[in-house]
């Protein structure tokens, strides 16, 4: 018995896209084909969203799942299994829609409300599988509809809690849901309406002042806000004006604040009333005219020298009695300094400072503009130096000064010179600084500085600073006589020398060894210097050099001679005769010992 599966497909009925609430039926088809006319049981399932909905045994090649109510939940991926003997085959997937949604139901935990109360509200789908997206309707007379929106990814129902705002009379709520099949929206029918009834805890409050709206300066303003309430319980009344609080009040219906007018006081005042999450206001607008304008300080100088008068008058334009003082503004408070409308004083340095005046006319104060009295020391003359101390620099390296006044009033003015040119201006409190990277052998070497402030005695210039340019060494040389060999015992020059390089310069004499070994040093006011070696001995054959260094403190090396010592000429001839001496006794003993050896023989 041999049989093999040519296809496993299902099959919708009516359609893949079936209403809500019609039937529907999954049909699972196997084509086999057998080698014979034998019996064949076959086990079905049916799958949704992988899941296992529908099992049967059939000894034909079909299986129906019946569904008589078609949901929105059996929306899904269909896909059926066939087993038959050991052999298994599926069928592709097939995705069935049951458009239509069921209609929500809401539901209210309250009916009748306070402003500033919370209304809870659930809306369900039943018969809907999540994830799911809740939007609830909040629907005011004459206004569209506000929509807040709330996504349930495990349940089939949400909750959602609404503040009950000032003027929210009568309410109705409904809500939707929705629904995402294959990247498509879709939405179901509305749920019922739910009417809730708002009540007003207490009504708009009313905001006075008593005597009117319109005050002058130094009138006493009494402003009064008052409500009605339902319940006094945790009533709170807040006078406010530019979102600053003046007063409040608790438990209670009246809130009343007195003041003295002043123009400050001009602008728009807040009453506003709360009670738990409700809250109402009402404005009201208050004009406060001018008694006098304010006072006006003149100087009759703004910047003026050491020991110099200054006067300062204080006055009020188109007005005349009034009392009047005269401050000095202080960070650690104001120093009244007279209690008139002038004031005449001999000012120091100590005097620089803001100064305003104060006039006061039926218990109001106004306070003018502050007036900037800047008060001068003359500058000191100012010291020009090098900011590594000794007035030489190296060629090529840069120059930096320092000019330095220690008297007088900052901010100074600065000015270098390098010989009658201005290099640079700086503004500073007590110093500066000046940097010539541009020094060159032939330069004219003297700098000046000057300093000058606001004061009326004019520039201060300091003495000429005169600068050594130091010219580093260069190309170092060792040479020696006698050069190259040396007879033991005699006398050696060594002369080490430089092509440039400012005087003095040290020059030190080097023989190399395992280390370094200084045989001589030598100062020199000139280009080049000698060592006399008195006696040269063997031992002081090897390598010899210099190092040349001025105080630009670059060490310049030469290049290596070699020295070696060899035996003087007398001594030579001492050994020579030596040599002789010892061969010629050697041939007569040779001589002797044969003639002897002869005649013996005979």
């Amino acid at each position: 018995q041999v049989f093999t599966f040519n296809t496993v497909e299902i099959k919708v009925q009516p359609s893949v896209k079936v209403r809500n609430g019609a039937p529907m039926s999954i049909i699972c088809h196997a084509d086999i084909s057998k080698n014979t006319d034998f019996q064949l049981n076959y086990n079905f399932t049916i799958f949704k969203d992988r899941k296992l909905v529908f099992m049967t045994v059939s000894d034909t090649g079909d299986a129906r799942y019946e569904i008589p109510v078609a949901k929105s939940s059996d929306t899904g991926d269909y896909q059926c299994t066939v087993k038959a003997d050991k052999k298994t085959r599926s069928s592709d997937p097939v995705h069935v829609w049951v458009a239509g949604m069921t209609k929500p139901i809401l539901t209210a935990d309250k009916r009748d409300v306070l402003e500033g109360e919370v209304v809870k509200l659930r809306c369900e789908l039943p018969e809907e599988e999540p994830p799911l997206l809740f939007c609830f309707r909040k629907i005011k007379t004459n206004s569209t509809p506000k929509e807040t929106c709330v996504p349930e990814s495990y349940t089939n129902f949400s909750v959602l809690e609404v503040s009950v705002a000032e003027g929210d009379h009568i309410l109705q709520f409904d809500c939707f849901g929705r629904r995402n099949v294959k990247l498509e929206w879709e939405d179901s029918a509305h749920s019922n309406k739910t009417l809730v009834t708002v009540r007003e805890p207490f009504i708009k409050p009313t905001l006075t002042t008593v005597p009117s709206s319109n005050v002058t300066e130094g009138d006493q303003i009494q402003f009064e806000c008052s409500t009605a309430v339902v319940r006094m319980h945790d009533i709170e009344i807040i006078l406010q004006k530019n979102k600053t609080i003046l007063n409040s009040v608790q438990d209670k219906k009246l809130l009343r604040y007195s003041t003295v007018a002043t123009l400050e006081d001009s602008g728009e005042y807040l009453c506003k009333v709360e009670q738990g999450g409700a809250s109402k206001t009402t404005k009201l607008n208050v004009v406060v005219s001018e008694l006098f304008p304010k006072p006006t300080l003149v100087a009759s100088m703004t910047k003026l020298d050491k020991n110099k008068e200054l006067i300062l008058n204080c006055s009020i334009n188109g007005f005349q009695k009034a009392n009047f003082s005269i401050i000095r503004k202080n960070s650690n408070g104001d120093i009244p300094l007279k209690s008139s409308q002038t004031l005449k004083m001999r000012v120091n340095v100590n005097d620089t400072g803001s100064y305003t005046c104060k006039a006061e006319v039926k218990g109001i104060v106004k306070e003018s503009r502050p007036v900037r009295i800047s008060v001068y020391a003359p500058v000191s003359k100012p010291t020009l130096s090098v900011a590594g101390g000794l007035p030489e620099v190296v060629l090529g390296k840069p120059l930096q000064l320092i000019c330095h006044s220690v008297m007088g009033t900052p901010p100074k003015t600065f000015r270098f010179y390098k010989g009658d040119e201005v290099e640079k201006i700086v503004i500073n409190d007590t110093y500066a600084t000046f940097l010539d990277e541009n020094i060159r052998l032939n330069d004219r070497r003297g700098y000046r500085c000057d300093a000058r402030n606001n004061h009326s005695s004019g520039v201060k210039t300091s003495d000429i600073l005169n600068v050594t340019v130091i010219v580093p060494v260069r190309d170092a040389s060792l040479g020696s006589v006698p050069y190259g060999e040396v007879e033991d015992g005699s006398e050696t020059a060594f002369l080490c020398s430089v092509k440039e390089g400012s005087w003095p310069i040290l020059f030190r004499f080097f023989k190399k060894t395992d280390r370094e070994v200084l045989l001589f040093e030598k100062v020199e006011h000139a280009d080049r210097a000698m060592w006399h070696k008195k006696t040269m001995k063997r031992q002081d054959t090897g390598t010899y050099y210099c190092v040349a260094s001025n105080r630009a403190n670059v060490d310049v090396r030469s290049r290596p001679i070699t020295i070696s010592v060899i035996l003087a000429a007398w001594k030579k001839g001492v050994i020579a005769a030596l040599v002789l001496i010892t061969v010629a006794g050697a041939g007569a003993l040779a001589l002797w010992w044969f003639l002897r050896k002869k005649k013996k023989g005979k």
